[in-house]
């Protein structure tokens, strides 16, 4: 299996030109665009609906200064093939230069259009359970690999949730139970009220960035950094 350095050194593979974003069902591909895995991935026994307890509320996933003066909101589905550009290509950049010295609060947001009815939702089922075993580090950790290896999953059947399971793995997480809460949605009250919210402030397509309640013009860097800049100086 690869290690998180391995994965995300071969990201650019996702190519440039997919910051238009996704906009329904669809709009991406449901088909996998070539194999990232290894051949030893976990054999994770879940049945395909099993019995999950739901859960009504998870705090939202926050990296950076969470006192910080700008706010970063971003909406994503882990099936859209331009948040993948995005979390690979764009958010690198502004980790390095806004969230790790500590001068935005960056959250993550969930919402599934859906891309794809399956793995839009079970993607982010399996990022929220390891939030909710873990931390909000493991699971910025664990959604940056997803969205590297998004292939992995996307169009990928019953190995798609065995690649959800070992990387969650690999992060400490149980891969049964994140498998379980993927396969269950057994976070999809949160996710529904994480795309209430997004459709409430104007959220149509995704990759959605908002700066301090302001939605920037597209979800490039160019453009993030600039609002992020005038509203710092503000």
């Amino acid at each position: 299996m690869r290690t998180r350095r391995d994965v995300l050194a071969t990201a650019g593979a996702l190519g440039a030109g997919l910051l238009a974003g996704c906009t329904s069902r669809g709009s991406g591909s449901d088909e996998s665009t070539g194999s990232t895995t290894t051949s030893d991935l976990l054999d994770v026994d879940v049945p395909e609906d099993p019995d999950v307890e739901t859960v009504d509320s998870l705090p939202t996933p926050v990296r950076g200064d969470p006192d910080a003066a700008v706010t970063v909101k971003v909406f994503e589905d882990y099936a859209c093939p331009h948040c993948a550009h995005y979390a690979t290509e764009v958010m690198s950049e502004i980790v390095s230069n806004y969230t790790e010295p500590g001068k935005i609060r960056y959250e993550h947001h969930d919402f599934p259009l859906p891309v794809s009815e399956e793995w839009s939702w079970a993607a982010a089922n399996a990022a929220r359970a390891v939030q909710d075993a873990l931390d909000d580090a493991a699971f910025f950790e664990y959604t940056e690999t997803l969205f590297a290896h998004q292939d992995a999953y996307v169009g990928a059947g019953a190995a798609g949730y065995d690649y959800l399971g070992t990387v969650a793995d690999e992060l400490g997480a149980d891969a049964t139970t994140v498998v379980r809460a993927a396969k269950g949605g057994a976070y999809d009250p949160v996710l529904k009220a994480d795309r209430k919210t997004g459709r409430d402030m104007g959220v149509r397509g995704t990759p959605t960035v908002f700066v301090d309640g302001t939605a920037t013009d597209d979800p490039g860097y160019d453009a993030i950094s600039s609002a992020i800049d005038a509203a710092r100086s503000t």
